[in-house]
C-alpha cells in the first residue's frame, strides 16, 4: 500500500451509539476509519434470526456490504448467564421483549436470578465480529469473551447494556464503574477487537496494496 493510499473506508453494520463510539475507539489509532450504517439511509434493518452470535455478525457484515457495495463490519454480541443455561444470550437486546430497554433488560435479569448467592452469578459477556467484502463474503470471523459476576445493585452510570450488573471479580467493579479506557483493555469487545485489528490491517494491505 502506498503512504499517501489510505484504508478502505469501513461500514459498521450498527446503529447502536454507545457501541458505534466503543469499536471507532478501537480503529482509530490504526486509522481505520468506521462509519455507522445509520449515515446510509437507504440500507434496510437486519433481521437478527440466526442462532448464534457469529450468525447474526455474519449476517449483518453480509447484507450491508452488499446493499452498499463497500466493507462492512458485523459484530453481534451479548451477555450469557451459567444459572439462566447461557440466557439472555443472543436475545440480550430485546430480553424483556421488543420494545426492551436496558432498563428493563437488567430489572428481568436480577428478577430471574433473585435469591442466588454471588457463587451462582457467574457469567460471560460475548463478542463475535464478522468482515464482510463489498459482494458479501466473509473474510475475517473473531469471537471472544469476558468472564464476570451478576451483581445484586447496579454500580456505576458508565457503559450500556448490563454493564452497570456485570462485575469482574478481580477489580471489584462492574463495567459501568470501570474507566472507558480500562474497558477498551479487558472487556469482550476489546479482546476480540484485539485479535481482529491485525487481520483486518494484513487482508486490507494485501487487497490494497500498490502492484
Amino acid at each position: 500500500m502506498n503512504a499517501t493510499q489510505p484504508y478502505p473506508q469501513i461500514i459498521l453494520a450498527s446503529r447502536n451509539q454507545k457501541k458505534i463510539a466503543e469499536i471507532a475507539d478501537q480503529l482509530n489509532p490504526f486509522d481505520i476509519s468506521v462509519v455507522s450504517v445509520s449515515e446510509f439511509p437507504d440500507v434496510a434493518d437486519v433481521v437478527e434470526d440466526g442462532t448464534t452470535f457469529g450468525e447474526n455478525a455474519a449476517k449483518k457484515a453480509r447484507e450491508v456490504a452488499q446493499q452498499t457495495g463497500q466493507w462492512a463490519i458485523g459484530e453481534d454480541s451479548g451477555l450469557m448467564v451459567d444459572a439462566l443455561d447461557g440466557a439472555p444470550g443472543i436475545f440480550s437486546a430485546r430480553y424483556s421483549g421488543e420494545s426492551a430497554t436496558d432498563e428493563r433488560n437488567n430489572e428481568k435479569l436480577i428478577a430471574e436470578l433473585d435469591g442466588l448467592p454471588a457463587t451462582k452469578r457467574s457469567a460471560q459477556y460475548v463478542c463475535h465480529v464478522a468482515l464482510s467484502n463489498p459482494v458479501g463474503e466473509i473474510r475475517l470471523s473473531i469471537e471472544a469473551t469476558c468472564r464476570g459476576r451478576i451483581s445484586e445493585e447496579p454500580h456505576g452510570k458508565n457503559g450500556f447494556g448490563y454493564d452497570p450488573y456485570f462485575t469482574i471479580p478481580e477489580l471489584h467493579k462492574t463495567f459501568g464503574e470501570l474507566n472507558p479506557a480500562v474497558k477498551r483493555h479487558i472487556s469482550h469487545r476489546a479482546r476480540a477487537f484485539e485479535r481482529f485489528i491485525p487481520q483486518l490491517i494484513r487482508l486490507i494491505q494485501s487487497k490494497f496494496s500498490a502492484s
